[in-house]
């Protein structure tokens, strides 16, 4: 046997001619593994994971652990100088020489074949990976030492496979050293001098080696990495040590086992050495044949490991992969567990293959393994805790993955976990319970924390699982599981369960006080979400006392009484607890309330969520919680009118006062409405006022009687004054009058509040005794401002007050008397005072009658002299208004005035108590004296343009002047004194017509004067001017706005139009008329240059308009622009803007136009005006002549066109082509096209109305003359798409090469030079061309440039017949793709003739359809109606599965409405066709059966045999039904055919033997669930038709007939047998006897059930096959009262107690 360097000697010579002739593969070789080995892994790093994946598949001798050692150091001991050096070392058995000419080659690993062996390396040149991070890898292992070369040989030009013996460099003892002299090296030893640029990557991947690298190798035990350097301070490389080991525990089952692992990791720098345990499932399964990988061949059986990690997972801080194909990949899944299985990797070894068919396979297999492993870990851990197992449930895939293809997987474990049974239950036995999730519900917390507690009072609670649903275990249902529990759809308890439970057991009155308060805060909490509606209701659940003492329960729905008044009560505050107790009890017979036991309200008073139980028990309860003040208001609702009970109130209420029960405010608020007891006995609820009695009271001595008993002022009866004794509590006499005072306000003289009436006592004269004492009244009631306005008016108006008048005595009302000293009232009966002021008789009343002056001035006696005036003014004034007041009387009154200032009195209040009267006569009527005034001449101007009111001195004469001063004082005006606002306010309507006077006219121009100095509005005055043709001009009078004031600077501006200019008459209203210059402007005159300038240009533009423009008016207006242009004055803008864009100067092209719209002409203008026609300022002797250009300056300041450059945009607007484009010569086109050139140059926008110019078809193309936007540039970039006869381009031996030199100018009038804005001009000279590869020329460009047509283009597609013939259709006629090959008569298929690159444009662009659409199928089955008589069944197949894909609410329209026949069943090879409404869906098969067996035509409809999936059965007979075919169950009429005979009848003795108990007791609680909607008498009255019945037993056969009505009026019709029959009407239930056997007994059982369900369910059809199906049932198990109770509760159905009572008594033995 050769040695191993004389093995490597021989590779050398004998594969790679090493001494030979090169081999000319070689090279290609060498190229082939550089790319494959660049291009196999996308990072650097994954060597690492190559190298692990060999060492697993290595073999390793017995007795050894496996191991894999890194070692990376700096120290170069290859001599390569490579800074850094990894070094690995394996205890393997050695390279072989086998091995060692498979590394020699490519693609000859020696684990081909051998995947049933274990082996998990996939490719063949693994050990090439490390040349990404060295140049030359050295191998030490079985004698071999050799290296590797990235270079090619020199002699073989080849690298990476050409092995070269190592004698040094390194020698086994520089690797001994590196490895560590204590210890044996291991049989094989891989160096790897690093490449620089490779050395941190290499670093940073060693430092996060995965520690669950080790989990799914099945060889290696041991995996440390580590750092060697002479200096340990320059180590970087995190140095760890992972080894794992097996507790092997098989668990065959279901070809699986288990067992546990667990890795540990020690790295440097950490100070403990970490460890978790794997819970490990493996299992295997058959491969799928659909799933087969050509890598695989061999393999069998797939098996499949999942991991559990219980502990922290070791991930050093990383993300810890989730799927490993025995080495870990970079998956991150979400997932709590780990899936490991030989899968197909990517090339970068990063992921597996998701969509490869083999690793489909696997993951469609890891739902079940799961399911079974997770089965194991929870159920059958017998001996352990339930507790200890719920953590497990961690494992769970409750997070979605990233990856959508594992997302699926996790669908599916869900779904297989959903139907197994691993819910741990909540029980109180040993024996533990799983259910599927389903099944099972959970609790609130706060119900378990009560539960819990309940249970340690001794409360029972082993029925927890008996309501319908099992309850999930305490441990699981806690927040920390919520997420895994809503992943498998544990929900919370339905509502209706904790109402069932409650009631179930003694959780009320079994547990303590606090207890019981949590339990009532649970249901407060979830009233309004979940329990209001429930029966929660209806369970007792509120505990009161009741009349005997003893603690009673109420349910929440009795808690409010009919009246809608809350029965329980409680106290907001304890000490008033035992005191509304007792009286309640005086008042028990009228309140009908009860409170709950104090031991609770106290509870309830320190229950720390106080707030949140007492809401509830107020506001959804009802629960009454009452004050002291609300007790009160309670017991004042239910006084009910009874006198007793109103006296009995207001004891409560003084005694609650003065014992501190309730507040003053308390009893004042309750007091304001009590009932009181009147004089007559009667109870008043009504009152404004309440009186004393009257006995020994005040105010009777003045009234009488009461007088306001109907304005609800009550009179106390005498029962308010007596003794009496309630609640145990004495009132003495007389004691509540204090009380009613103070708080009912019974009251007496002066006290009385009266009511705001009138007071008849006043109406008659008084005694000085009751005078004095309402003037007392009247003293009190002002103190408390409380004096009623009728009241006091009848007080004031009342006659009974005593007076003296001129010494006569007599009674007067307060308000007409006086109160004066005897000096004083002398003085008032001076003849001048005109009226007789009566006195109070002051000898009567006395001196006292002093002391109540401020009463006598309320009342309205009057103290003062103003008092005397106003009287007297009064008095003037009703004479006044009653049209009394005489001239004389005028006359009076001045003296009056007058005699008053003689006399020094004041006559400030007389004169201000007439002055505003209408009293005065004056020119304007009757006024009051103010504002009018006394005429004199001052005022003659003023009397012709105001109304001023003056005073009628026709009337009075000439001797109202002599009381200037008085009226002076009455306010009259005497004399003018400028008083212009006068003027103005009185002005008249149409001051200024008329044409006033020069006088009036400066008269309103001083007033407006007057009024702009004291800063006061003449806007009247103004209108009154701008109103009327008032001003006087050189052409009569004219409106202001009409008129100038001229001004010599520019009057020359006038004359040019000197007709149209009126000016100011300075001559009619003199020179003083100049100083109002300012109010002439504000009456609208012309006064300054600027608006005269307006005013012109308005005349100016007006006659351009009108054409009354004539050559002289031109020259003049010149003229005088120039003039004015030496001046100061401005051209306002807008008169530039008028002369400037009016249209004045004629043309030569007949027209006036503006200036700037014009152009002086010159020769430079000549070129361009053979193609154009432009404005040219008419210079002809016929006009202007040569004159013109005297003014050139001013006409280009107006905005005339002089100079060429300055007008080249002329040429845009004066394009004018002749109607022949033949006649245009090239270089007129060229020239064109050099004008826009300059145009554009000078940043010049071709405008709307060029582009419409240049539009018409002018331009010379190869398809004829076209417009621009209609011509196309070719250019060399359109060569490698079309030719120059593809569409319409630019002529160009027609215009020389030269045209190409104006590509942007042909491009901005519309020419189209880019490829690929074409695409619109091509398309559209598509009905030119007939060549078929042209038009798929075409068709490529437009596609390949994205063209898409507007709305209106016409699509058109080209079908060919040949290369040159062929025709254009819309593409509505076409599709691109019949898949099942139906349309092809119906439809032009373009996957016929065109490729499939051109699919996307003929769908996309030319809205051509990708496939047939649902119309194309509507009108394709509407063919085969009118014209094929069966179909294949190929063709129905295709047609109803398009349907069944494509079903939508709009799909069932069209069908429904369109489609007359659907296929039906035949026994031909062929499908027929059926009126739909002669067809039937066969849902009854019984009756299918008949139909079929009687029929000799088919009438069921088609469905395939076998089913397609595709096509589901019960999808398509769905659609069926949708579209208007009927059901045969609903179309079919039953009648009962036979007639039973008396003779054939036999009574049935013992009728319980088929109406039974067992029977009526499953109706009731079938008819008891709430989506029924029945009450208890209404569900009693279905079943007591059954309880009535007479049933009879016959030998003979009870026939039915069924009839199915078709369209043609036809009707079939067959006969069948049936067992049994009721006759509702007649109470009588008739029945086939028995006869034996399973298949007799089922259908006996079957109609029977029928036959209750349809009698009992007669008007709620749509529940008869429910309770069918439960009577058929309990039938066939005899109706057993135990299974019977059984089958209800697993329905969740149930009896209620008065079902129950009246089933006992329908069954009693009595």
């Amino acid at each position: 046997m050769a040695t191993p360097k004389e093995h490597i000697d021989e590779i050398r010579r004998t594969k790679f001619s090493i001494g030979g002739e090169l081999n000319p593969l070689m090279e290609d070789l060498h190229q082939a593994v550089k790319n494959l080995s660049a291009e196999l892994y996308a990072k650097d790093v994954h060597f690492l994971m190559e190298l692990i994946q060999n060492a697993e598949d290595n073999e390793y001798p017995e007795g050894v652990n496996p191991s894999l050692e890194l070692i990376i150091t700096s120290e170069d001991i290859t001599g390569t100088g490579a800074p850094t050096t990894l070094l690995i070392f394996n205890n393997e058995k050695g390279f072989s020489s086998k091995n060692i000419e498979s590394i020699c080659s490519v693609g000859r690993s020696t684990k081909k074949g051998n995947r049933k062996r274990g082996y998990i390396g996939e490719k063949g040149i693994g050990f090439k990976s490390v040349f990404l991070i060295t140049s030359q890898p050295y191998i030490f292992s079985n004698g071999y030492q050799i290296r590797f070369n990235e270079e090619p040989c020199p002699h073989t030009n080849l690298g990476y496979i050409i092995p070269e013996w190592v004698e040094q460099d390194p020698t086994v003892a520089d690797i001994k050293r590196i490895y560590g002299s204590h210890a044996a090296l291991p049989t094989t030893t891989i160096i790897l001098p690093l490449k620089s640029d490779k050395i941190k990557a290499v670093k940073q991947q060693l430092s996060s080696i995965q520690p669950e690298v080790l989990l799914f190798l099945s060889k290696i035990k041991q995996f440390s990495v580590k750092e060697v350097n002479k200096d340990p301070s320059l180590n970087t490389v995190n140095a760890i040590s992972i080894s794992s080991e097996i507790n092997f525990v098989t668990r065959k089952n279901i070809d699986a086992d288990s067992y546990t692992l667990y890795l540990s990791t020690d790295e440097a720098s950490d100070v403990t050495e970490k460890e978790c345990g794997y819970y490990m499932w493996r299992q295997k399964f058959p491969v799928g044949q659909k799933n087969r990988e050509e890598r695989r061949l061999e393999v069998e059986e797939w098996v499949i490991t999942l991991a559990f990690p219980f502990g922290e997972r070791l991930n050093r801080g990383m993300s810890s992969p989730g799927v490993y194909a025995f080495l870990p990949t970079e998956m991150v899944t979400n997932f709590p567990f780990i899936i490991q299985a030989d899968f197909v990797l990517a090339s970068s070894r990063e992921t597996i293959l998701l969509d490869n068919k083999w690793n489909q396979g696997i993951l469609a297999r890891v739902p079940s393994a799961f399911v079974n492993a997770f089965n194991s870990l929870i159920t059958t851990s017998e001996d352990v805790p339930v507790s200890t197992l719920i953590p497990m449930f961690r494992f769970l895939p409750v997070c979605i993955s990233s990856y959508p293809k594992l997302n699926v997987v996790r669908e599916f474990i869900k779904k297989k976990l959903l139907e197994e049974n691993i819910i741990p239950c909540h029980s109180y036995s040993d024996q533990k319970i799983f259910r599927k999730p389903c099944e099972v519900s959970r609790l609130t917390p706060p119900f378990w924390d009560i539960l819990k507690k309940g249970r340690k009072q001794g409360v029972s609670l082993h029925s927890l699982s008996s309501h319908g649903r099992y309850i999930l275990n305490s441990s699981f249902d806690t927040e920390e599981y919520d997420d895994v529990l809503n992943f498998l759809g544990v929900e919370p308890v339905y509502s209706e369960w904790y109402a069932k439970c409650i009631r179930s057991s003694n959780l009320v009155l079994g547990v303590a006080e606090e207890d019981y308060l949590e339990l009532l805060l649970f249901i407060a909490e979830n009233w309004g979400s979940s329990f209001h509606r429930t029966d929660m209701q209806n369970v007792p659940l509120l505990k009161y006392v009741g009349p005997d003492g003893v603690v009673v329960l109420c349910s929440i729905s009795n808690v409010t009484m009919g009246n809608g008044v809350s029965m329980i009560c409680m106290s907001t505050e304890s000490q008033h607890i035992s005191w509304m107790i007792d009286w309640n009890r005086e008042f028990r017979r009228v309140t009908d309330r009860y409170f709950m036991p104090k031991s609770t309200q106290e509870a309830i008073g320190c229950f720390s969520k106080r707030g949140t139980l007492l809401e509830w028990l107020k506001n959804q309860v009802k629960v009454y919680v009452a004050s002291a003040y609300d007790f009160a208001v309670i017991l004042y609702k239910s006084l009910k009118g009874d006198q007793q009970l109103a006296i009995a109130y207001v004891h409560f209420l003084y005694h609650s006062l003065s014992q501190h029960h309730l507040t003053k405010g308390n009893i004042d608020s309750l007091c304001g409405s009590i009932p009181l007891v009147d004089n007559y006995g009667h109870v008043i609820t009504q009152r404004n006022g309440v009186l004393v009695p009257a006995n020994g009271s005040k105010w009777v001595e003045l009234m009488g009687a009461n007088p306001w008993r109907e304005l609800g002022y009550v009179e106390l009866g005498e029962d308010y004054l007596r003794p009496a004794t309630y609640a145990g509590t004495i009132t003495k006499e007389r004691q509540l009058m204090t009380f009613l005072k103070t708080h009912v306000a019974a009251s007496d003289i002066p006290d009385i509040s009266p009511p705001n009436t009138e007071f008849s006592a006043a109406y008659a004269p008084l005694t000085k005794q009751n005078a004095f004492m309402l003037l007392d009244w009247i003293h009190s009631l002002r103190y408390k401002r409380d004096l009623p306005a009728k009241f006091l008016t009848s007080i004031k108006t009342g006659r009974w007050l005593k007076i003296s008048l001129s010494g006569s005595p007599g009674y007067r009302p307060p308000s007409q008397s006086f109160l004066f000293n005897s000096s004083a009232g002398d003085l008032l009966q001076d003849e001048s005072v005109m009226v007789d002021i009566p006195l109070i008789d002051q000898e009567f009343y006395g001196n006292g009658i002093n002391n109540y002056k401020e009463e006598l001035k309320t009342i309205g006696v009057m103290f003062e002299y103003r008092e005397v005036c106003q009287f007297v003014g009064k008095h003037v004034m009703s004479l006044a208004t009653s049209s009394a007041l005489t001239k004389s009387n005028v006359f009076q009154i001045l003296n009056f005035i007058r005699f008053l200032r003689l006399k020094v009195l004041p006559e400030d209040e007389f004169i201000h108590s007439i002055r505003d009267g209408r009293w005065l006569k004056t020119s304007c009527g009757d006024r009051s004296p103010v504002g009018s005034v006394l005429f004199d001449q001052e005022w003659r101007a003023a009397s012709q343009i105001s109304d001023i009111p003056f005073i009628d001195q026709n009337h009075y004469g000439k001797e109202i002047l002599r009381y200037e001063m008085e009226l002076q004082l009455l306010g009259v005006v005497v004399g003018f004194n400028k008083n212009y606002q006068l003027v103005t306010d009185h002005l008249k309507s149409q001051a200024c017509s008329k044409y006033p006077t020069a006088e009036a006219i400066l008269l309103i121009f001083e007033c407006m004067r007057h009024c702009e100095r004291n800063s006061r509005s003449y806007y009247k005055l103004v209108q009154a001017l701008k109103g009327d043709k008032c001003l006087k001009t050189n052409k009569g009078y004219k409106f202001p706005s009409e008129c100038f004031l001229p001004n010599t600077d520019w009057d020359c501006l006038l004359k040019v139009f000197i007709n149209d200019f009126p000016l100011i008459d300075e001559d009619f209203y003199g020179t003083k008329i100049l100083s109002y210059r300012n109010e002439l402007k504000q009456a609208g005159v012309v006064v300054e240059f600027e608006l005269a300038a307006q005013r012109f240009s308005a005349v100016f533009k007006n006659r351009a308009s009108s054409s009354s423009f004539g050559r002289e008016h031109v020259l003049s207006f010149l003229s005088s622009y120039r003039q004015i242009s030496y001046t100061n004055n401005q051209f306002p803008s807008d008169f530039r803007r008028n002369v400037c864009e009016s249209k004045w100067l004629q043309t030569r092209l007949g027209v006036p136009r503006s200036p700037k719209e014009c152009i002086l002409f010159g020769p430079e203008w000549e070129p361009v005006s053979s193609i154009t026609l432009l404005p040219f300022i008419d210079d002809s002797d016929n006009y202007y002549g040569q004159g013109i250009h005297e003014y050139r300056k001013e006409l280009k300041r107006l905005g005339v066109t002089i100079k060429f450059k300055d007008g080249v945009k002329y040429v845009a607007a004066g394009i004018c082509f002749p109607q022949d484009p033949s006649t245009i010569a090239p270089e007129s086109v060229l020239s064109l096209l050099q004008c826009i050139q300059i145009l554009l140059r000078d940043g010049y926008t071709l405008t709307d109305a060029f582009q419409k110019r240049v539009s018409q078809s002018w331009i010379k193309t190869v398809a004829g003359y076209k417009s621009p936007d209609q011509s196309l540039l070719f250019g060399s970039d359109w060569g490698s798409l079309l030719r120059r006869n593809d569409g319409p381009f630019i002529d160009q031996e027609f215009y020389g090469n030269g045209i190409n030199n104006y590509k942007e100018e042909l491009k901005k009038i519309g020419v189209t030079v880019e490829v690929s804005n074409g695409c619109s001009l091509i398309a559209s000279y598509l009905d030119f061309h007939s060549e078929f590869s042209t038009i798929v020329r075409v068709y490529n460009y437009l596609h390949k440039k994205g063209w898409w047509p507007s709305d209106d283009t016409p699509r058109r597609i080209w079908i060919p017949n040949g290369s040159h013939n062929g025709v254009w259709i819309g593409p509505e006629k076409c599709v691109i793709h019949d898949k099942d090959g139906l349309f092809g008569s119906e439809l032009n298929v373009l996957e016929k003739h065109y490729k499939s690159e051109l699919f996307a444009f003929f769908s996309g662009v030319m809205r051509v359809k990708s496939h047939p659409s649902v119309d194309d199928y509507f009108e394709l089955w509407k063919d085969w109606e009118d014209s094929k008589e069966q179909l294949s069944y190929s063709e129905c197949s295709s047609f109803w599965a398009y349907i069944s894909k494509h079903w939508s609410k709009s799909t069932e329209k069209i069908l429904s409405d369109r489609l007359s026949k659907v296929p039906v069943e035949s026994g031909s090879d062929g499908i027929l066709l059926s009126s739909k409404h002669d067809v039937f869906i066969a849902d009854d098969l019984q009756l299918k059966h008949l139909f079929k067996e009687s029929s000799p035509d088919s009438i069921f409809v088609w469905y395939p045999q076998p089913s397609i999936p595709s096509l589901p059965r019960t999808k398509l007979l769905d659609i069926y039904s949708k579209i208007g075919v009927r059901k045969i169950s609903e179309s079919v009429h039953k009648e009962d055919i036979t007639k039973l005979e008396a003779s054939e009848l036999k009574p049935v003795p013992e009728k319980g033997t088929v109406i039974g108990k067992g029977l009526l007791k499953l109706i009731l609680g079938f008819l008891a669930d709430p989506s029924m909607e029945l009450e208890a008498g209404q569900r009693q009255e279905a079943v007591k038709g059954l309880l009535d019945l007479k049933v009879f037993e016959t030998e003979s056969a009870i026939e039915v007939s069924y009839k199915l009505s078709m369209s043609s009026g036809n009707i079939k019709s067959v006969n069948a047998s049936r067992v049994m029959r009721w006759d509702w009407e007649d109470s009588k239930f008739f029945m086939q006897k028995k006869s034996g056997g399973h298949k007799n007994k089922i259908e006996y059982a079957t109609i029977f059930a029928k036959v209750i369900s349809e009698g009992v369910l007669r008007e709620k059809e749509e529940h008869i096959d429910a309770l069918s199906e439960l009577i058929k049932l309990a039938f066939l198990l005899d109706f057993d009262e135990e299974v019977v109770g059984y089958l209800m509760r697993s329905k969740n159905i149930q009896v209620f107690m008065e079902d129950e009572e009246f089933l006992s008594s329908a069954f009693s033995t009595g």
